[in-house]
């Protein structure tokens, strides 16, 4: 009797192939939009100094101080507060001679100077606060902006303006390829300022100075990417 051994041949399960899923990539458009808001100031920051000299670095300070004090008290008196004085800069510096001679340079004195930042809240003021500050010893005028004391509102209607821009660019242009505006995918804003205003106008001999404020331009500017729908 034959004995027959069967030989059992086992296949693998084949595992159904998984075809790889690749995610669709949305199309987007990228823009930018500016929005502006005019008007009228509120505040002005005032730059002038006072600039002496002396025969030697004491007398230079000396007769600086005595000058600067009387300004001070000058501003004060036309209520300017304590928080609106600063000091943006002081230096003393010797006075060199002999250089165009060939002669061995020599300090023939010395030249002290301190600047003052003054904030005027009160614009009306600002011609009378400014006359009297010459008057009384600041020899040195570095000039006068303006802005607004509380930007805020402004920034904030500048950069409502800087969005619709945004978004007319890009439904302008969206449309016009046949297709329509999607979502907002990013948006971010690329800071804000304010236009300088107008500088002052003074007349030599007039009492007190006149100022003209004009306007200033509060700026806002955003870039905003939008899912296009095709």
């Amino acid at each position: 009797m034959s004995v027959f051994k069967a030989i059992v041949l086992s296949l693998p399960l084949l595992a159904p192939l998984s075809m790889p899923t690749w995610a669709e990539t949305a199309a987007t458009i990228t823009v930018s939009g500016e929005g502006s808001v005019e008007g009228a100031p509120d505040m002005a920051v005032l730059s002038l100094g006072v600039t002496t000299e002396g025969a030697t670095a004491t007398e230079a300070m000396s007769a600086n101080s005595a000058a600067l004090t009387a300004v001070l008290e000058r501003l004060k008196a036309a209520g300017i507060a304590d928080r609106d004085l600063q000091t943006s800069n002081l230096s003393l510096n010797p006075n060199w001679t002999g250089y165009d001679s060939g002669a061995t340079p020599k300090i023939v004195g010395y030249t002290a100077s301190n600047q003052l930042m003054v904030r005027i809240r009160d614009l009306p003021k600002l011609g009378e606060v400014l006359d009297a500050a010459i008057t009384d010893g600041a020899n040195t005028l570095n000039g006068i902006s303006f802005g607004l004391s509380n930007p805020r509102p402004a920034m904030d209607e500048a950069r409502t303006e800087a969005v619709a821009d945004a978004r007319a660019r890009a439904e302008l242009l969206v449309t016009a390829a046949g297709a329509r505006l999607g979502k907002i995918v990013s948006i971010n804003e690329n800071g804000g300022y304010a236009q300088p205003a107008p500088m002052f106008r003074a007349a030599a001999e007039a009492a007190p100075v006149p100022v003209q404020g004009g306007e200033v331009a509060t700026t806002a500017t955003v870039t905003i990417v939008f899912e296009i729908v095709q």
